[in-house]
């Protein structure tokens, strides 16, 4: 089948590699019929490649159609039609019986002391193939899919496997009062869904960006932008203070994390940890800082005293600095982690399922384009050029 491979820092291709099959009574192989291109797809193509071998597939946002199940699943069948979550979990261990299914301890990874395994990301997480291709193999799969209906388009569909839940979550954790206010930092399309859910739920929401067409994409879903571009944290904080009564918003979301713009010096150390030899990278990766904390320090600044502030962004480094006496003196609560993915379905499958699709669902896709064009959406989307928001690729 084909794939898309990763081969090196800023080199991804589509080549054939072996088709899936079942290797364990609890697999299923799914034809892919869309699969997303991430954020923090992002990460595996410049930074994160000391965790990666030439070859490895990525991809971790799929739906398509069930080809083949293992003797122990029996929640789908060949035909059904299904969404599969970026994380793998069971659904039975202790984490899973307390909805933590990103902590599942099935498909935990001791050995690099990180949680469940994900699709198409790195030996720190499993080094499970990813789904930018034409099948997948899905492990605890009497679990993990997510049946969904014939009729509507894929892009109704496809983001329960990342971004909603994803957003979802980043909202839940920001715990913004009955008609209270947050600020969003980061306009990517975890940012841009979290506003609209807050906005729904009838928040008020000031999102931060300095990408014209994602603030212009805000703007016309009735949220409050600011363009961060010639703006400094603290001038950024002071105009939402003066929007709010000299406060700040009851929340603040980070929906950025590593790749924040205006850090010169985590950048820096960024691409030369990129161009170390793995034995020397990893090491530098987990112990320093490398992560852009501009976004992060952003949420500190402008969240009111009591406020919560939530980290839907990756990071990866160990030794980032963070301004500890502000958040202690500011009060603050801060909650953080990978998105529980099963944990929010059942909230936001009517939505998805409205006829008025209230989410903007099946207009959020920016670029769909054939698996063999990857690559070059890739260099596209680290560049933000041609108004590149959300890659769809459709094997």
């Amino acid at each position: 089948m084909k794939a898309l491979t990763w081969q090196g820092v800023e080199d991804v291709r589509v080549e054939d590699v072996p088709d899936p099959a079942i290797e364990q009574p609890t697999d299923a192989v799914i034809r892919v019929t869309s699969s997303g291109l991430c954020g923090s797809d992002l990460h595996l193509y410049k930074v994160l490649g000391p965790y990666l071998d030439a070859g490895d597939v990525l991809g971790h946002e799929p739906m398509g159609i069930v080809e083949e199940v293992g003797a122990e699943v029996d929640g789908i069948k060949p035909g059904d039609r299904v969404v599969i979550p970026f994380n793998i979990s069971c659904g039975h261990c202790w984490m899973c019986e307390r909805d933590l299914f990103a902590q599942c301890e099935t498909t935990q990874n001791r050995d690099t002391g990180t949680g469940a395994s994900l699709f198409g990301y790195t030996k720190l997480y499993g080094q499970v193939p990813g789904a930018q291709a034409e099948y997948l193999r899905v492990p605890q799969a009497q679990f993990g899919p997510i049946k969904v209906p014939e009729g509507p388009a894929d892009d109704r569909f496809l983001y329960l496997s990342d971004v909603l839940p994803t957003a979802w979550q980043a909202v839940e954790y920001a715990a913004i009062p009955a008609g209270g206010s947050v600020t969003i930092f980061g306009l990517g399309p975890i940012g841009q869904m979290a506003a609209r859910i807050a906005a729904h739920r009838g928040h008020r929401v000031i999102a931060v960006d300095l990408v014209a067409d994602r603030l212009r994409m805000a703007e016309d879903r009735g949220i409050e932008v600011i363009d961060n571009t010639d703006l400094g944290n603290e001038e950024v904080a002071e105009r939402i203070r003066e929007l709010t009564d000299g406060r700040g918003t009851d929340a603040a979301i980070d929906a950025v994390g590593m790749e924040a713009h205006g850090a010169p010096v985590a950048e820096l150390a960024q691409k030369v940890t990129g161009l170390l030899p793995d034995a020397i990278a990893k090491p530098l990766t987990e112990n320093a800082g490398v992560d852009r904390l501009n976004a992060l320090y952003g949420c500190f600044e402008s969240v009111r005293r009591g406020g919560t502030v939530s980290i839907s962004g990756v990071y990866g480094g160990a030794m980032d600095p963070l301004p500890m006496m502000q958040i202690f003196d500011k009060g603050l609560q801060v909650r953080m982690g990978q998105a529980h993915v099963k944990k929010w379905i059942d909230d936001i499958m009517p939505l998805v399922l409205a006829d008025d699709d209230p989410l903007g669902t099946e207009n959020f896709a920016t670029h769909r384009v054939p698996l063999a064009d990857a690559p070059s959406a890739y260099e596209q989307f680290q560049k933000k050029e041609d108004g590149v928001f959300k890659v769809v690729f459709q094997p």
